[in-house]
């Protein structure tokens, strides 16, 4: 039986892990904070001690990690427990830099890795619909596909190490500009004294056409159902967008790559988390356009 380490088990970890133990994975998991350790052991996930525990042994371990710097850490001390042959797979959503750093680190131990963020949330990994992009050789994403396949309903191989965290920057930093640009436009209809559903049947089949509308309208009663109607309660919270823009606008300095509007994204977050509203689904940006609509 293929034996996996789990390292990070909040929101995202525990039902990506949980779905592994019901595909009849042994899962030998790890977190630091206690209460979540008594909900993995609740879900049938040996508890370690430590995460080099976690890892020890295993055919595959899997992290799922708040940042690079915490990524790094936890590499220094899984890298050295585990055994020749194993594969890392790490699905935080970090900087390229540290992912490559985190793939270097596991390489000169002679171990295969794989970064592998995901798109999705807290409700596809749940679901085990998870869209997984991938940066990595072809050995380990092979190694690691059957485990990847129980927790994503797709896998996108981008190239070497970093190139799926280089997806995930750049496909949130256009999510978050695209979500701004539908609440603005349902705001202003509804200024024009539009109905909101009249512009969803609209835009939804027209050149304004995108996922941010179709798949997760920002008002609610329109379209399939979405966090606006539950009170914009996550979902994917607005301080995890915010970081996911932080790291794109590192990337675009780093790389010297014009990101104006991402740029732009980045600050109008900025200022609806620093108002309180980090915990607030994304989307809900809407309810902010009057106090931000000088910015």
């Amino acid at each position: 039986m293929t034996e996996i380490g789990f390292v990070g088990l909040g929101n995202m970890g525990l039902p990506m892990a949980a779905n592994l133990v019901k595909s009849g994975y042994k899962v030998t998991g790890f977190d630091t904070v206690p209460a979540a350790l008594d909900k993995a052991k609740a879900a049938g996930i040996a508890i370690a001690a430590t995460s080099a525990e976690a890892a020890s042994g295993r055919d595959i371990v899997i992290t799922m990690l708040p940042n690079g710097k915490i990524v790094l850490s936890v590499f220094e001390e899984i890298v050295p427990a585990c055994a020749p042959g194993t594969v890392i797979v790490d699905s935080s959503t970090i900087d390229v830099a540290s992912a490559r750093a985190a793939h270097d680190m596991a390489g000169k131990a002679g171990l295969l890795s794989v970064d592998a963020p995901v798109s999705g949330g807290v409700g596809g990994a749940e679901a085990g619909t998870l869209t997984f992009m991938i940066g990595g050789s072809e050995a380990a994403l092979e190694k690691a596909r059957p485990a990847l396949e129980v927790m994503g309903g797709r896998l996108v191989h981008c190239g070497e190490g970093g190139a799926g965290q280089a997806a995930k920057m750049c496909n949130n930093m256009l999510l978050g500009i695209s979500m701004i640009g539908a609440c603005e436009a349902f705001a202003l209809a509804d200024k024009l004294g539009l109905s909101q559903k009249a512009l969803f049947d609209v835009v939804s089949t027209s050149s304004g056409s995108c996922w941010s509308v179709n798949t997760y309208c920002p008002v609610p009663d329109v379209g399939p159902k979405s966090p606006a109607d539950n009170d914009y309660r996550p979902g994917f919270a607005a301080a995890l967008m915010l970081k996911d823009l932080n790291l794109s606008q590192q990337a675009a300095a780093e790389a010297g790559a014009a990101t104006p509007m991402g740029r732009h994204a980045t600050e109008i977050y900025n200022a609806f988390v620093e108002a309180g509203e980090g915990g607030t689904d994304f989307s809900g940006i809407i309810r902010f356009l009057d106090k931000a609509r000088d910015m």
